[in-house]
């Protein structure tokens, strides 16, 4: 984990000594969207994302929707709203909205399952299972969850920056808690990567989420309405996931391209430890045809 870290760390550090050596953010590597006009897709294949849950499914992926819309200041990016505070060769500077991607885990239709993040195909509110804890040299305690309390859905809004070089683009976000849900924030540190050969285009992305305590404990806390000993002995912390995702498409035509699409997330030590989760890590993949209309 720590390795893993240190890698992603470099790669996406890397880019920041290279500031002078900016690129056009819009050069033959990067796919635009022309302003004024909507943008509007739908990719159809298979893929599939991993549930680190108990108890809980994969999520099926089969259809995925773009909507996007960009303004001389403000835009609309798949349910993302945003404002455009500053715009230079080297940078850009936005107020920005975004979903919260935990809550995805726990419903199926929740926002960032829609647009190419599906989430699980199950009943939400029903987990009923049974761990065995070696805590601090107690006796192994059963955990049984009737019924599990609500983990809802909320919006993010705060502000993100890119930074454009010649080795790949620098994003960094700090989003809040808008609806007050777990009043929690976030942080993202994104190193992207585009390689354009013909009719290919690749992108290669690292990742750094930070989430704070309150999302980590809204989310993967234990409440004891819920199971009383797991509340008392998982105690939530900030958390710092990692990952790598992989997309490319192949031009058939001015409307049709093939697309594939892998991601690989390794969860942070302090989620793993919550008694809800089963994996240390999510993936996801898809494969299929989109249009661009």
């Amino acid at each position: 984990m720590k390795k893993l870290r240190a890698i992603l760390l470099t790669c996406i550090l890397f880019p920041l000594f290279a500031w002078a050596d900016t690129v056009d953010s819009c050069g033959t590597e990067y796919e635009c969207i022309e302003i004024g006009r909507w943008d509007v897709g739908l990719a159809f294949g298979y893929g599939s994302r991993s549930n680190p849950l108990k108890d809980y499914d994969d999520i099926p992926i089969y259809l995925a929707p773009t909507f996007a819309y960009y303004g001389d200041s403000w835009y609309f990016d798949n349910g993302n709203i945003g404002y455009t505070l500053a715009e230079d060769e080297r940078y850009t500077i936005n107020l920005t909205t975004s979903f919260s991607t935990d809550s995805a885990f726990f419903h199926r239709w929740d926002p960032s399952n829609i647009f190419l993040t599906s989430t699980n195909k199950f009943e939400p509110g029903v987990l009923s299972r049974s761990i065995q804890p070696t805590l601090m040299g107690e006796e192994p305690t059963t955990l049984n969850i009737d019924e599990l309390g609500s983990r809802n859905f909320t919006y993010l809004g705060g502000v993100e920056a890119y930074i454009y070089t010649r080795v790949g683009i620098v994003n960094l976000s700090l989003t809040h808690d808008l609806l007050n849900v777990h009043q929690g924030t976030e942080a993202s540190l994104k190193w992207l990567y585009n390689l354009a050969i013909d009719e290919w285009n690749f992108e290669l992305a690292l990742v750094f989420d930070w989430k704070s305590e309150e999302v980590v404990d809204y989310y993967y806390g234990i409440r004891p309405s819920e199971n009383a000993y797991w509340s008392e002995n998982y105690k939530a912390e900030s958390a710092l996931n990692t990952g790598i995702e992989l997309t490319s498409h192949y031009v058939l035509s001015d409307h049709w391209k093939l697309l594939f699409l892998a991601r690989y997330t390794q969860i942070a030590d302090e989620i793993v430890a919550s008694p809800l989760l089963n994996e240390d890590y999510t993936s996801t993949f898809f494969v299929g045809t989109a249009y661009r209309f």
